[in-house]
């Protein structure tokens, strides 16, 4: 990505067709993906469905881990087999509307704390959703 933000290559778009907002389903142009979307019992709905903040915590992770994954080639380290990430999207409202917040505790057994905290670090600077984040919201990123 340059200064401005803009690609610089498109290497892959995702297309989703979303109804009916917070309480209805989307479904990706190739239909691999397709949910039913309900709002949380925590913020007054129905539940039992998915929610953007659920998708929006796996889409980071996942792409997270594959930035660790992409650092490590590059540093020519190994990245523990049962490396995970676990992830917290919060919602609550801000001056003007609602905002989120994200958490990623990330463990990676066995590595040294220093090596494993600069993986992290490095991965932070490549991964496209910390990218899009950076100063737009809070995220907190610890190795655990």
């Amino acid at each position: 990505m340059n200064m401005t933000g803009k690609l610089e290559k498109v290497l892959y778009t995702a297309k989703a067709h979303t109804t009916g907002g917070r309480d209805g389903r989307s479904v990706s142009d190739d239909s691999l993906l397709d949910v039913k979307l309900a709002v949380p019992k925590a913020m007054g709905g129905a539940g039992g469905a998915t929610n953007p903040e659920q998708l929006f915590a796996a889409g980071y992770s996942a792409c997270f881990m594959g930035a660790i994954r992409h650092v490590a080639g590059l540093k020519k380290i190994a990245v523990p087999a049962d490396a995970s990430i676990d992830a917290s999207i919060a919602i609550g409202p801000i001056p003007k509307g609602f905002g989120i917040a994200a958490q990623l505790d990330i463990s990676l057994p066995g590595m040294a704390r220093e090596a494993a905290q600069d993986l992290v670090d490095a991965a932070h600077q490549v991964c496209p959703y910390s990218n899009a984040t950076r100063g737009n919201i809070e995220v907190i990123i610890t190795v655990k």
